[in-house]
This record gives structure tokens, sequence and C-alpha cells, in this order.
């Protein structure tokens, strides 16, 4: 898709420049996503990583919230591990259509495909549905886990086997709000 097309007119000395833009998507406000499990920007308690047998997800909490959501989607990712030398990342939870009343998930979310309130949980790197705790290596530097959280206009036509792919490509034209909350980890030893 060309967002943007120049066009040089040269006709009788007269030069002109013509802009065909796709038009510009509304404004995407900013919310607030926060943890009790961890500051944003602190390291990441081990129960919450691979340095456990079986980590579980932090709690979450969101506010700012537009009026007209009707849903909410949440990326969790590792930036900074290219897959098989592509722009892809390492994706460590995709969970979607949760319910616009929701205000915040609990801590240890259960790893199964749909949850009581409707949510849908995607595949992560591994292909496995639910949280993948971060893992990051002892011999390298400190990994930063983004956790995104999007207000969406709609709830989405999608089920457990959604990739981050696709759930971007259903979300586009349709996000009212974004919150990040970001942590840093690596293994001790």
């Amino acid at each position: 898709m060309k967002f943007v097309q120049i066009i040089l007119l040269f006709s009788a000395g007269i030069f002109a420049v013509v802009w065909a833009q796709k038009p510009a998507s509304p404004l995407v406000m900013a919310m607030s996503l926060t943890s009790s499990s961890f500051e944003d920007g602190a390291i990441i308690p081990a129960k919450f990583t691979r340095s456990v047998e079986t980590p579980v997800s932090p709690a979450l909490a969101w506010t700012g919230v537009p009026q007209n959501t009707v849903s909410f989607a949440l990326i969790v990712h590792d930036p900074e591990v290219p897959v098989k030398n592509t722009p892809e990342d390492v994706v460590h939870w995709l969970i979607f259509n949760i319910p616009r009343t929701t205000t915040h998930l609990t801590e240890a979310v259960p790893s199964v495909a749909k949850l009581p309130d409707g949510s849908i949980q995607g595949a992560t790197l591994a292909g496995t549905l639910g949280y993948m705790g971060p893992g990051a290596r002892a011999d390298g530097p400190y990994h930063h886990y983004i956790f995104e959280l999007y207000a969406l206009d709609t709830k989405l036509d999608l089920g457990p086997d959604a990739k981050r792919v696709d759930l971007f490509e259903a979300m586009e034209g349709h996000v009212l709000a974004k919150g990040i909350l970001t942590g840093r980890y690596h293994r001790l030893q």
C-alpha cells in the first residue's frame, strides 16, 4: 500500500508538487497501563519469568479508556530478539476480546484458549496459549518486555490460533487508545 505519491508536473515552466496521502487516521489516545507486580521500567520479579518452573502472568490494570471502547487487546513481546533474522520478535502473550467493562487482569490468568469473560488467548512464539514468561539468557543484557494494551472500537473475529500479525491486521482502523508498560529481565545464572 502506498502512503505517499509525489507527482511532479513540468508544463510551460510551471512546477507543481501534488501530495496524495492516505487519509490521516484518528488520533490514538494514551491510556495508563500499570502493574502491582512491578513498576514501569523495573525488573520483573522471578515468579513471572522462566526463572521458575511455572511462571504466572503479572497483574495489570488500566485507566483512561475512551467511552466508545468495545474491547481490549494485549500483546506482550521482547523486541530485542529477532526471530529467524526477520523483523518479528518474541511474542510472550496475546489476549484479545477482553470486555470493555474490564479494568484489570488478575495475576495468574489461566492458560486456556477462552476465558469465562469471553477473552481469547492467541499463540506465543512457542505456539502455546496464555502467558509465556520472560527468559532472556544470563550472559546477555537485560531485555525489555513490552506490555501493549489497545482499546478497540470492535470485537475481533479471531480464534485462539491467531498470531500477532493476524491481531494487527484485525485491529487496523479500530484502535482508539494504547497503553504501554515495560519490564526488564535476564536470568541471574
